[in-house]
């Protein structure tokens, strides 16, 4: 059967989303190749007609669908179990749990502050107030307002990568000697920074640093197959 990813695009081909990256490296990892399908980022209604549900990514495989990148990543261990694992057993499955909430509500939280008004250019212009409407009745603030204290930000964020800096000096990947479904997760949040803003968030020779460029070089490098910010306004 044919595996079917749907996904958000952005701008002249951007890949917005941390969720559909964690995919794209899942795919890599297990040498299996999905066929994409873009929706825009305003194309609610047809994301619930898929899923009964509003976020992506969606896979479908024949009849089955599964919504949520972590639901996929269980579902793509289960269907392929002869192709490298994305989590070695159980306990490395558990751990990567604690992990995917911490890149979710934590790592993506502290990023998210430094980014969120610079994020509407990378999306297609028609989706853009869709974006800023949807994101500030959420914030209660506008995304300027949001994003305005960007030096105590920039704490929070240094604050929130230390216990990944200290790992990563320890080891190669978060998953250890190579990388897993637990680097891809955490490695998708800098993903959405570089997509999302101008802004570097990484100091260079920083072991963080290094691992997300190792990553962005994993695959034939797949981190760099698609645009990232637009350099000039659209």
């Amino acid at each position: 059967m044919t595996l079917t990813m749907y996904e958000r695009i952005g701008f002249e081909q951007r890949r917005p989303s941390p969720f559909s990256w964690r995919m794209y490296y899942a795919f890599a990892h297990k040498g299996i190749t999905p066929e994409y399908r873009a929706v825009r980022f305003a194309d609610v209604a047809i994301i619930r007609s898929l899923s009964d549900q509003d976020k992506v990514p969606i896979l479908t495989d024949g009849d089955r669908v599964v919504s949520d990148s972590w639901n996929i990543a269980l579902y793509l261990e289960q269907r392929f179990p002869d192709h490298p694992a994305l989590f070695g057993g159980a306990v490395g499955q558990g751990a990567t749990r604690l992990i995917n909430h911490w890149a979710d509500n934590t790592l993506g939280v502290a990023i998210r502050r430094l980014i969120a008004a610079d994020f509407p250019l990378c999306l297609a212009p028609e989706d853009r107030a869709y974006y800023r409407s949807s994101r500030e009745a959420q914030f209660g603030c506008t995304l300027e307002e949001y994003c305005a204290d960007r030096d105590r930000y920039l704490d929070e964020f240094a604050a929130a990568i230390a216990p990944l800096e200290r790992t990563l000096t320890e080891q190669r990947y978060v998953a250890g000697d190579e990388p897993a479904y637990a680097d891809y997760v955490v490695f998708s949040m800098f993903q959405y920074a570089r997509v999302g803003s101008p802004l570097e968030l990484l100091t260079a020779g920083t072991a963080t640093r290094r691992w997300r460029d190792a990553l962005i070089a994993r695959f034939d490098a797949l981190g760099d197959r698609y645009p990232l910010y637009p350099s000039e306004a659209a």
